[in-house]
């Protein structure tokens, strides 16, 4: 081996290390542009069925088929969006029912009693109103902060419309152009490359759909054993928060858990409401060990073909780049990754063993 074949693998080796840099940067400067583009690409593939059924059983006309499409999509979303507005109302009910100065004896008297059984001295201080303790300049950042969420999340979702629409509308004519690039001898390898991604992106959110519903059925369960109101919408709530990929239900805990406490805030702090919110939590992470341990295992394993290890590996590395929303897809996207990457580098030993099961 001489220097010249030398100089050569190190200036390569530099070149794909330089290359992969500036992909990753180029990921991270455009994520919000790249989230669009896969969320509309998803609702896509789901609004696909609707329009085939409209155009070859009721002979509609192709912008109309993907314009009642995505109508019926946002009208999905809708009616599940409407399934939480009895939770805001009642949860509402009862931060203006709540009596703060009995409040605020329930918690002295329960602090009292606790210090008091350790064999510490009884507690001293009082706050007179809990309402004082709100800080109206803290009040008015967040009320800023959330019409700025509202802002972005109204640009993202016409984006996201405007992307769903195209690629609904002329997805035939897309994928058409993409495969006239592809020389003839490698029609088959690539053809068969996207009915891959399709069954393997199909397997899984028929997966998440019944890991979901694993979900929610343990947690209304639970909810309507100890009399929590409201508890197939709080069960769908903490269900879909799972989702988010090992964040969501840490999150799901909080929720649960306050809207337990706000189900019986006029109760004993003591005696009704800690053993109730407790029992509820143990209850939810007895679900959370039955989803962990049992339900993802054996639905993710078997249809996305990937170890816990590489699912948890990916995840956190989009959620680094792409926060939540790169946590939600990281799974998808990876899948259709794997998948193009076997059909590129079929020889390639690490992509052979990532694929293998594929």
């Amino acid at each position: 081996m001489n220097s010249n074949t030398i100089a050569q693998g190190i200036l390569k080796a530099v070149g794909i290390i330089v290359g992969i840099v500036l992909l990753v940067l180029g990921l991270y400067k455009l994520q919000n542009i790249i989230i669009y583009i896969v969320i509309a690409a998803i609702l896509a593939l789901i609004g696909r069925p609707i329009i085939q059924f409209f155009k070859k059983r009721l002979r509609f006309k192709n912008t109309g088929a993907t314009l009642i499409a995505i109508g019926i999509i946002l009208a999905s979303f809708a009616g599940i969006i409407s399934l939480f507005v009895p939770l805001l109302i009642s949860q509402g009910k009862n931060l203006a029912s709540i009596d703060f100065q009995a409040l605020n004896a329930n918690i002295h008297r329960f602090l009292d009693d606790l210090l008091h059984s350790l064999g510490l001295g009884r507690l001293d201080t009082q706050v007179d109103n809990i309402p004082d303790l709100l800080n109206m300049e803290d009040l008015s950042s967040m009320l800023n902060g959330f019409i700025g969420i509202i802002s972005n999340i109204g640009i993202g979702l016409f984006s996201v419309l405007f992307i769903t629409f195209f690629f609904m509308k002329d997805g035939t004519a897309i994928s058409n152009s993409f495969l006239s690039l592809v020389k003839r001898e490698r029609l088959p390898q690539v053809r068969k490359t996207i009915e891959d991604i399709k069954r393997l992106l199909s397997r899984y959110f028929l997966g998440l759909l019944l890991q979901l519903t694993i979900i929610f059925i343990l947690l209304t369960i639970v909810l309507l054993i100890f009399g929590v109101k409201d508890a197939m919408i709080i069960a769908f709530l903490c269900a879909l928060l799972n989702l988010i990929p090992y964040v969501g239900p840490m999150i799901g805990a909080v929720v649960i858990s306050v809207l337990t406490i706000s189900n019986f805030m006029d109760a004993d702090l003591q005696h009704v409401i800690l053993p109730k919110t407790i029992y509820v939590l143990i209850g939810f992470l007895l679900t959370q060990l039955i989803d962990n341990f049992f339900s993802q295992p054996i639905i993710f394993s078997n249809s996305m073909k990937s170890s816990p290890l590489e699912i948890f590996i990916v995840t956190l590395i989009s959620g680094t780049l792409f926060g939540i929303v790169g946590m939600v897809i990281a799974i998808p996207a990876y899948t259709v990754l794997k998948v193009i990457l076997k059909a590129v580098f079929p020889h390639n030993k690490l992509i052979q063993m990532l694929t293998a099961k594929i």
